[in-house]
């Protein structure tokens, strides 16, 4: 069965055969009627720019193939000038390995999504008590969104409790955080850090403060699907072993800038194929910020480790997700994800922010393989260790070749540029195939050719941001948190 495409207005209506003004007028997406007219003609522009970029891509990949197929010749002769110069051929052996081993680990990843199910919801009497934490940083009226959302959600108001955690804020998120707790009353409580510490100490305040059995995590800029807090909370239930649970990420700007519809393809392939995979192996190597939960004895069993964690003698101000997930880990907890436990988030929606999340998030990766590396070839779990050993050399071996590859790059484009152009542009085209199906399969096909457009922009401008993360990693700041 297809799943549906899922929308900010799909959120909140449970009637399938609603149309889309009924849906958002059921929503708390309102808008005035005097903004629909600008909206449909800003709508118009951006869809005339998104098909330019598409047909441009689609030039672009077909013309790289076309020439890849002229240029045979040359591109045999350098690959024998390589192969009997003096490093090329080694470096040709390490990247047959490499190759190998990259293709094995798909093809076993690809085994573990067929075999992959979400743990269904358990029944009201059987779900835990539960502490939503919604920490905060100047988001204004996103904040407020966030907490109507939780609101709505199926989940027995009884057995749960909603935080928010203003991490002076410079703007009016305060303000919002207020007007909820008046629209909600005792089922939030709300409060306000004294200064701006970071989002670990926000949600370290509320792990002390929260009551309930499992810890929810909610970033401030998402939003979920009314039984994605069952759907999230209830593998704690089935497997006793389950120390925390990521949530399915899909992205809620994808219908305002090109951007965001390119990360919407890339977040569903992270998640839904990936974590997937890494839930058969109860290893799932990061629960996001956007929506995750944790058993309550989990957490502070290293609560203290994880607030105080440092990182070449300085505080560690990022990676809090990561971080928390590594920890629990260390313990010989499962740690699974839950497909049908959706919330939608904001990403940037210009390069500038884009590349600042991706260099927070490759400095976490490198400072917590590092962290990894410590425990996961110890006896740090009673059963098997195998599958979590496997992803850690996996993405450890990126991180690794990062640099070779970058400089073979820069030799081959100063040596042959047209035939690095049209070979990168060819194995874009064959890679990004993939993605393209895997979407397609799961939600629809248009949506499903940003993969190309992104991996093309991703190739030519952000390949630059793991090498610069692993010589950065100690720096601190988390890049993307000032106001708009």
């Amino acid at each position: 069965m297809k799943s549906e495409t899922l929308t900010s207005e799909q959120f909140y209506t449970s009637n399938p055969d609603l149309n889309n003004q009924q849906a958002l007028n059921s929503s708390i997406f309102r808008i005035s009627n005097a903004n629909v007219t600008s909206n449909k003609i800003s709508e118009r522009t951006k869809s005339k720019t998104g098909l330019f970029v598409l047909i441009s891509t689609f030039i672009l990949l077909f013309i790289g193939a076309y020439t890849t197929y002229q240029l045979q010749s040359d591109f045999d002769q350098f690959q024998m000038e390589r192969i009997n110069s003096s490093w090329g051929f080694p470096f040709l052996i390490l990247a047959g390995v490499l190759f190998v081993f990259q293709a094995g680990v798909f093809l076993y990843n690809l085994y573990l999504y067929f075999t992959y199910k979400p743990i269904e919801s358990v029944s009201d009497e059987l779900l835990p008590t539960c502490t939503v934490i919604v920490p905060a940083y100047n988001e204004g009226k996103l904040v407020w969104d966030t907490l109507m959302s939780l609101a709505d959600s199926d989940f027995p108001e009884q057995k749960m409790q909603i935080l928010a955690v203003d991490d002076g804020s410079k703007d009016d998120t305060w303000y919002w955080m207020q007007q909820a707790k008046i629209k909600l009353g005792d089922r939030l409580t709300i409060f306000q850090q004294p200064e701006n510490r970071g989002k670990r100490h926000a949600l370290h305040r509320g792990f002390e403060l929260g009551t309930g059995e499992i810890f929810v995590t909610v970033d401030s800029d998402s939003i979920v699907k009314k039984d994605t807090l069952r759907n999230l909370v209830s593998p704690f239930v089935v497997d006793e072993k389950c120390g925390a649970v990521a949530g399915n990420v899909h992205v809620l700007n994808s219908k305002k800038a090109i951007l965001p519809k390119m990360l919407n393809v890339s977040f569903v392939m992270s998640f839904e194929f990936m974590r997937s995979a890494e839930s058969q192996l109860g290893s799932v190597l990061c629960t996001p910020g956007a929506a995750a939960a944790y058993r309550k004895t989990s957490v502070f069993a290293c609560l203290d480790e994880w607030i105080n964690q440092t990182f070449m003698g300085q505080p560690s101000d990022i990676g809090e997700d990561r971080a928390m997930t590594n920890m629990i880990l260390k313990q010989g907890q499962h740690v699974l994800f839950q497909r049908n436990a959706y919330v939608l988030t904001n990403v940037p929606e210009e390069y500038t922010g884009l590349y600042k999340m991706f260099i927070r998030w490759s400095r976490s990766n490198v400072r917590e393989n590092i962290a990894m590396a410590k425990y996961v070839f110890t006896d740090f779990r009673s059963e098997s260790k195998f599958g979590a050993r496997l992803l850690f050399v996996s993405q450890s071996t990126k991180m690794i070749m990062a640099y070779p590859f970058m400089l073979f790059m820069f030799f081959f484009i100063a040596v042959h540029p047209i035939l690095f152009l049209s070979s990168t542009l060819l194995a874009i085209l064959i890679v990004s195939s993939f993605p393209v199906l895997f979407y397609t399969k799961r939600y629809n096909f248009a949506d499903s050719l940003w993969a190309y457009s992104y991996s093309v922009f991703y190739t030519f401008s952000l390949f630059w941001i793991t090498p610069y993360a692993i010589v950065t990693a100690n720096k601190k700041g988390w890049l993307t948190r000032g106001l708009a």
